[in-house]
């Protein structure tokens, strides 16, 4: 069946990207019910205001009779790691199977190919199970067209709230291992004269973190990138509030942030936490992100957090980082499904 790719441009035609985003909400969520697909606001206001450091790009593709029939979205790093692109490939569950995927991924890697980018990276979920290895149309998919599992990620889900007895008997526990640090917590921008420290820790964490057999290089650090989307962010209708450890030497070693959005009432996901090296070994991830749970839930029960109270909150970890799934674990958080991201060097 013939199938025809353009690249979506949201900004001269909304009408197209509404519908352009119900098929890939649609797809993201078919057979899983513990899909978290971007919402239509805030992935439009991704692709809309790109940032010195990343841009989003779409496509869109569509039947011989002009049906939409799949959709395909890129982030592509700008500062760093230009070889690289990751990106999602969706096809609406009443058009699979007549080859719409197969010429949708073919155009999105000749378009990622053309800017440079030989090293793709896309994702897809299946069930969670004892058996870790992947199953279902996703995976195959993707191994049918030349991507190799790079890392397997799973993820897990937290009900909220979690009783404060519990979180503050965590905090006592961990407390006399970082007894030398400070814990800092704030909602929303970080504070000036923590930015610095605070981009430095969060440009390591592509490769700090494990990344199994992903191609992937340290991200710059620059501020003013940051601050970029950072405001995007904000524009998206999320609110990050994040807890940062700081050293004796006043050094800014460690980080969790927990974002809140008024597109998902009750939802919080956990981006992304780290310790520096150096510094590990005092509990500080298990403390940090109890304190920051603990202020959001405080701003909840406040109404502070809009729209209204918190449910649940939502994370994904690298299967192979016993110490984060460690304390993920401690924190009440369960498994519901794995993510595999599947990388292909075209290069």
């Amino acid at each position: 069946m013939s199938t025809t790719v353009r690249r979506l441009d949201p900004a001269a035609e909304p009408e197209a990207y509404d519908a352009w985003h119900d098929v890939y909400a649609t797809s993201d969520r078919h057979g899983r019910p513990s899909a978290t697909p971007w919402q239509r606001d805030e992935l439009l206001v991704e692709l809309l205001h790109p940032t010195a450091d990343e841009e989003t790009l779409a496509w869109a593709a569509h039947d011989a009779d002009g049906t939409l029939v799949g959709a395909a979205w890129a982030r592509l790093r700008l500062l760093d790691n230009l070889g690289w692109a990751a990106f999602e490939l969706h096809v609406h569950p009443d058009h699979r199977r007549r080859g719409h995927g197969t010429a949708l991924l073919a155009a999105v890697e000749a378009d990622l190919v053309a800017q440079g980018r030989t090293t793709l990276v896309v994702e897809s979920s299946w069930p969670w199970a004892d058996d870790p290895a992947p199953t279902g149309a996703g995976p195959a998919f993707a191994a049918r067209h030349g991507y190799e599992l790079g890392l397997t990620d799973v993820h897990r889900e937290l009900a909220l709230p979690v009783p404060d007895e519990h979180l503050a008997a965590l905090a006592a526990e961990a407390a006399p291992h970082h007894a030398a640090y400070r814990l800092l917590s704030w909602s929303g921008r970080v504070p000036d004269e923590h930015v610095a420290g605070y981009v430095a820790l969060e440009a390591s964490l592509t490769t700090e973190a494990p990344v199994g057999e992903l191609d992937l290089e340290p991200q710059a650090a620059d501020v003013e990138a940051f601050r970029g989307r950072e405001a995007r962010t904000a524009a998206q209708g999320r609110t990050r509030f994040t807890t940062v450890a700081l050293a004796p030497d006043g050094d800014l070693v460690a980080y969790t942030d927990l974002v809140s959005t008024v597109h998902e009432p009750g939802r919080l996901y956990q981006w992304g936490t780290l310790v520096r090296t150096d510094h590990r070994g005092h509990r500080l991830g298990l403390a940090l992100k109890v304190a920051t749970l603990r202020a959001v839930q405080a701003a909840a029960a406040a109404g502070e957090v809009p729209p209204g109270p918190v449910r649940r909150a939502t994370t994904w970890n690298a299967e192979v980082n016993a110490p984060m799934v460690a304390v993920n674990e401690r924190l009440g958080f369960r498994p519901v499904e794995r993510m595999g991201e599947f990388q292909k060097r075209l290069g």
